[in-house]
C-alpha cells in the first residue's frame, strides 16, 4: 500500500514540475511578445521573478533555485540577453525568497500579503544584481539608473504580484485521476 501511495505521490510532484515548466515558457513568450502593451515608461513587470518566487515558496528553495537558474538561463537565450544575467538575478533572488518557506504553512506563504512582501524583496535584488550588467560607467550613476529602473520595476513586479494573489492559484494542489 505505500509503495502504490509512493508512486501517486511521485507522479503528483513530477506533473507540477510539468505544469511549472510550461507555464514559464508561456511567460516567456508573453514577456517577449506582449509586455511592451502594459509597460510605463519603458518598465515593465517580471513576470518570471513573480513565477521563480512562487515556485520557490511553494516546493522549497533547492527546487526554487532549479527552476529559476533554468528559467533565467532559458530566457537569456530566447530573448537575446547578455547569456547569465537572468539566471544569475533569478537564482540570487530565489535563494532569497527561500528563506521565507514554510513548508507547514503552504498558503499562507502563497495566498496572503507576505507573498507580496517577498517578490517586493526578491524583486529588489533581482534587479540591483540585473541592472547592474547594463550600466554603463560614462552615461549615468548607477544609483541614478538603479531608481530610474529597478525600483519601478521592482513596484510594478510587485503589483502584479498582487493580482495573481487575487486568482488563488492552488499550489501543491495538482490532483491526477
Amino acid at each position: 500500500m505505500k509503495l502504490v501511495e509512493n508512486k501517486y505521490y511521485l507522479k503528483q510532484i513530477q506533473i507540477r514540475y510539468i505544469v511549472y515548466a510550461i507555464l514559464a515558457l508561456l511567460l516567456m513568450l508573453v514577456e517577449l511578445l506582449f509586455i511592451d502593451i502594459i509597460a510605463i515608461e519603458n518598465v515593465t513587470p517580471d513576470l518570471l521573478l513573480i513565477l521563480c518566487v512562487w515556485i520557490t515558496l511553494a516546493e522549497g528553495q533547492f527546487v526554487g533555485l532549479f527552476f529559476a537558474f533554468g528559467i533565467g538561463l532559458v530566457f537569456d537565450f530566447i530573448s537575446g540577453d547578455v547569456i547569465g544575467t537572468n539566471a544569475l538575478a533569478k537564482l540570487v533572488a530565489s535563494y532569497l525568497a527561500g528563506f521565507f518557506h514554510k513548508e507547514r504553512n503552504i498558503k499562507s506563504n502563497l495566498n496572503t500579503l507576505r507573498f507580496t512582501v517577498v517578490v517586493l524583496i526578491s524583486a529588489f535584488i533581482h534587479n540591483l544584481i540585473y541592472f547592474f550588467f547594463y550600466l554603463k560607467p560614462a552615461e549615468t550613476s548607477f544609483w541614478k539608473f538603479f531608481l530610474q529602473y529597478g525600483v519601478s520595476a521592482t513596484l510594478y513586479t510587485m503589483l502584479f504580484s498582487a493580482i495573481a494573489i487575487l486568482f488563488k492559484i492552488p499550489a501543491k494542489e495538482i490532483e491526477i485521476d
